[in-house]
């Protein structure tokens, strides 16, 4: 008979040796996106000292062959620091450094630094001058560490139909709240402008919400948002899928709507923007739904409060369609709206610049936000 382990379960010697004083030394955790798919990767170094600004903070390297960005005979990449926040798990003055990804010799972003292709387009003079604002609603769901099982489901069956799990509470109800509760605060310790959380339709899935957070920030709150939830499901022994259809059959998917608004919109007169806007989105709606997530043709069925990915619709208050506008837009005559079709998934720096280049740019030339596969990199 195999033993169990008791791995992840000695808290109280861990919590021992993370008291013990650093004399004067900085822990800084660099932080990328890898390769396979939005995999969030990490590593930590220390500083002789702690830094008061991102600009203070040495650029690093990393084998890009392991994380499917560089080939073996020329696998190094340089992590380029841009963003440093508090860190929720060492305390004290470490940091995580959200870093961006180069060639070591042309220091051009690779291909997979959708962040710099992003910035690209915030950049752009006409986009700033709207000073886009986003709201990306991000849906997850938590399993048993089996990876198979999601939280309050049996082993083997289903638990009982959707119904009562949304915004629900009490032990048949909501499952896994002390992750989503740790995950808020650390959000909230990081500077993170998390504006909410809630259980959603299927059991064991959760959503929270951030922004409204203007342009470029928006993809790195984000970021660094699903990697204090993987750090904190370590804590706790749980997975956390971001797959759009997470479990097969007559449960709902999981999204990543994101709510979006220009300053033009936003001013008395908006509402015709904003129409405006999402018949640009139309017109491209193939493009878009290229880049909203991976399977998210298991999601998009126009069943379970989505659209079906072949069609794109629009409409007041309508969670079945492709945008909804919500009822206070349309009463005040400006405001926002809701792109539901992102997947949970998604890339939010390709999403939130792609739709702010449809929106903002429709008639500029601008090049492609995806970059063609290369490992020297790609020219902004």
């Amino acid at each position: 008979m195999a033993l169990e382990s008791s791995w992840g379960t000695n808290d109280a010697s861990f919590d021992r040796f993370m008291k013990l004083d650093q004399r004067g030394k900085i822990q800084a955790t660099y932080l990328w996106i890898g390769g396979c798919g939005g995999d969030l990767r990490a590593k930590t170094r220390t500083l002789s000292e702690k830094v008061s600004s991102v600009k203070d903070l040495p650029d690093w390297n990393y084998d890009g062959s392991s994380t499917n960005q560089a080939p073996g005979d020329n696998s190094e990449v340089m992590l380029v620091p841009k963003v440093m926040y508090p860190c929720p798990f060492r305390l004290g003055d470490n940091i995580i450094v959200l870093c961006e990804c180069v060639h070591p010799l042309t220091r051009k972003p690779i291909p997979t630094n959708t962040r710099a292709l992003a910035r690209k387009i915030f950049e752009h003079p006409d986009v700033a001058d709207e000073v886009p604002w986003y709201g990306i609603e991000q849906e997850y769901t938590l399993f048993e560490s089996d990876g198979t099982t999601p939280l309050g489901w049996p082993k083997f069956g289903y638990p009982g139909p959707q119904g009562p799990y949304y915004c629900g509470a009490g032990t048949r109800r909501a499952y896994g709240r002390q992750i989503v509760e740790a995950h808020y605060r650390a959000c909230l310790y990081c500077g993170i402008n998390i504006s909410g959380t809630n259980a959603e339709v299927m059991a064991g899935q959760w959503e929270y919400q951030v922004g409204p957070v203007e342009g470029i920030s928006s993809g790195d709150q984000m970021m660094l948002s699903r990697y204090l939830l993987e750090r904190i499901t370590e804590a706790f022994q749980v997975v956390v899928s971001f797959h759009p259809k997470p479990m097969k059959g007559d449960w709902n998917g999981a999204g990543c709507h994101t709510n979006y608004s220009t300053k033009s919109m936003r001013t008395d007169g908006g509402y015709a923007k904003i129409i405006e806007a999402i018949e640009r989105l139309a017109k491209k709606h193939e493009e878009h739904i290229k880049v909203y997530g991976v399977d998210n043709d298991q999601r998009l069925t126009g069943a379970h409060e989505t659209a079906s990915i072949a069609k794109f619709s629009y409409g007041v208050a309508n969670r079945g369609a492709s945008v909804r506008i919500p009822n206070t837009a349309k009463a005040d005559g400006k405001g926002y709206f809701e792109d539901r079709r992102p997947a949970s998934n998604m890339d939010p720096y390709v999403v939130t610049a792609k739709i702010a280049e449809t929106t903002i740019l429709w008639d500029k030339a601008v090049k492609p936000l995806i970059g063609e596969d290369s490992n020297e990199g790609v020219d902004l």
